[in-house]
This record gives C-alpha cells, sequence and structure tokens, in this order.
C-alpha cells in the first residue's frame, strides 16, 4: 500500500459517501501532512467538519470548474482522488451543460491543476456508465476518462502520472437505491417500486471501493482504467432482501438508464489485461516518452491479456450475490 504519512491529500468533492469514507481510511491508517476536501457546499463541509476535526484537515470552498482556485488548493499536494461529478442520470439528461461543465471541464482543470503543482499521482473515480453510454452522464464520465488518460502524455516524463478507477453501484451511497427503499420501507410501503425486473448492477462497499483506490495508487504506472473483479444483484434480489416479500411495483425505466450495465467492453478486449482481483483497460494511444508493460504494475502483480471477446457485463458477471448474501451484509448499509 502506498504510504501517505507527511502527505497532503485533496478530495475534490470530499464531503460525498467516497470522500467521507477515504478520510476516515487516511486518519485510521496513517498521519497525513494535510487532508484537503475540495467542495462546493459550505453547509456539507461544516457539517463534516463536526466529525472530522483532525489538525491535518483542510477544508476548500471551491468547484471544479474554478481552475484558478484548484490550483491555488493544490499548493504542495501530493496526490489527488478526483471523486466531484454531477451524478444522477436523469438529472443530467434535463440539465446537459451543467454536466459538460463539471464532469468534463471540471475533469480538465483537475488535470491543469494538478500539472501546474506538480502532483505525484491523481485517481479520477469513473462509473460503469462510462462504458458504451447511453446516458449524458456516462458520455461526460467517458469524455472524462480519457483527458485523463491523454493527460500523461501531457505532464510528460517528470510530471504527475493520471489514471482512472472505474467501478459500479456503491451500497448505500448518497442518491442509490438502497438508502431510497430504507427511505420508503420506514414510511410503511410494502412493494417497493422497480424500473424493470430484469435490470442487473454491478455491486460495490464503500470500503471496498476506497481499499481498491488506495491499493491502484501503488500499482499505477499512469494511463490505466482500473476495473474491480465485483460481484452482481438483481434488483429483484435485492427487493427481497431489504422488503422480504417478492411483490413490487413496476414504474418503468427513467431518462437514460440501462437494464444492464458494462465495465469492460468487448471492443476493449484486446486493451485489457486480466489481474488475480482487477482488470486493467490500457491507454489505446502510445505515450510519447515512455514505452510501459501493463501486464506488470508498479507492485510486481502479473496479469494475462483478457480472452479475444471478452466483455465485463454486469447481467453475464459469473459472480451474483444471492439473496441470503444481500441479507447477509452489514444493517448499517442496507
Amino acid at each position: 500500500m502506498v504510504n501517505f504519512n507527511n502527505k497532503s491529500i485533496l478530495i475534490t468533492g470530499g464531503t460525498g459517501s467516497f470522500g467521507k469514507q477515504f478520510v476516515s481510511y487516511l486518519l485510521a491508517s496513517s498521519q497525513p501532512r494535510k487532508v484537503i476536501i475540495y467542495s462546493r457546499d459550505e453547509l456539507k463541509q461544516y457539517e463534516m467538519q463536526q466529525h472530522f476535526d483532525s489538525e491535518c484537515m483542510r477544508y476548500f470552498i471551491g468547484d471544479v470548474r474554478d481552475n484558478e482556485r484548484l490550483k491555488i488548493a493544490m499548493r504542495d499536494v501530493d496526490y489527488v482522488v478526483h471523486a466531484a461529478a454531477l451524478k444522477q442520470v436523469p438529472a443530467a439528461e434535463y440539465n446537459p451543460n451543467e454536466c459538460i461543465k463539471t464532469n468534463i471541464n471540471g475533469a480538465q482543470n483537475v488535470i491543469d491543476a494538478s500539472i501546474e503543482n506538480n502532483v505525484s499521482r491523481v485517481i479520477a473515480l469513473s462509473t460503469d456508465k462510462a462504458a458504451n453510454p447511453v446516458n449524458l452522464y456516462g458520455a461526460t464520465k467517458l469524455a472524462s476518462d480519457k483527458l485523463f488518460v491523454a493527460a500523461n502524455n501531457i505532464s510528460g516524463a517528470h510530471g504527475p502520472r493520471f489514471s482512472v478507477v472505474r467501478y459500479g453501484n456503491v451500497v448505500g451511497s448518497r442518491g442509490s437505491v438502497v438508502p431510497f427503499y430504507r427511505q420508503l420501507l420506514a414510511k410503511g410501503t410494502v412493494r417497493l417500486p422497480v424500473t424493470h425486473p430484469e435490470m442487473t448492477r454491478f455491486w460495490i462497499t464503500l470500503d471496498e471501493g476506497v481499499e481498491f483506490v488506495v491499493k491502484n495508487f501503488s500499482r499505477m504506472q499512469g494511463g490505466e482504467i482500473f476495473v474491480p473483479k465485483i460481484p452482481s444483484i438483481r434488483i429483484l434480489d435485492l427487493v427481497e432482501a431489504m422488503s422480504g416479500i417478492t411483490d413490487f411495483d413496476e414504474i418503468g425505466i427513467r431518462p437514460g438508464e440501462k437494464l444492464h450495465e458494462v465495465m469492460v467492453p468487448g471492443e476493449m478486449a484486446h486493451h485489457t489485461v486480466e489481474f488475480r482481483d482487477h482488470f486493467v483497460i490500457a491507454p489505446a494511444i502510445t505515450f510519447f516518452d515512455k514505452d510501459l508493460d501493463y501486464t506488470k504494475n508498479k507492485v510486481g502483480e502479473i496479469g494475462k491479456p483478457a480472452e479475444e471477446k471478452f466483455e465485463y457485463h454486469s447481467g453475464t458477471n459469473p459472480h451474483f450475490l444471492s439473496v441470503s448474501e444481500l441479507q447477509a451484509l452489514d444493517q448499517a448499509t442496507l
């Protein structure tokens, strides 16, 4: 694992679910010089400050759309996790330009500020919706992924290294289906709403997401898209696990929503390397200043090229969580 002792770490969108869990990890496992929460919501920062009041904590009000503010916030920063994004699929469909400003223009601002301040390593959080996107949110995150991969060319041989972490639905994160279902059940709802009974999703906990990001700070060479091997769920299994019944109300697929998600498209199989617990999608472009072998990472793990027609798809994933496994998850999460 990368050593965060005496290092400065900045998290964009740091008041979100991932940011809070990542800060908990940092403070419990290391002694960082500074942990900088960069976000635009002063109330969320105030509330977070009541919980995380360590001397190393810094709270910067700022938007990733503001390039100059980002450059100031990143002074003397070693590591950056870019978690800020507009993430709600229907909201993005109705407000496309706002989503573009944050998810694409904001991504480029993070890259520019990182290069200007000679940050060591940057990991951008992506989403399964960025693979073969059918909605505006996914399209903006695909563009963001491409920007972070290509940033390794711009930064040169001695500049920051940029990589991407792509994973699926985070259990219990703000805006996800689990807290929504819990609210309905608390109000006495018996039949939970389901957009489509055949829907599947990749499934990862916050702890697993944080651990995966931390591991990849050590693994990264720059330019990779890291994808964890995680289980899938069937939406009807989740309904049964949470409500105890199999009845549901079908409400129809929302604007821009998929039945299934893909994290490694079949078209990228020839760029994909399989490791024991994750996949790496190697860059489709060649970097001018280096010849990297993505079958071996920085910690010495060895991977093998994926099969020619490989696709990592939530509906065909070999690992599905059962109803009993879903019920066995921590009740604080479900």
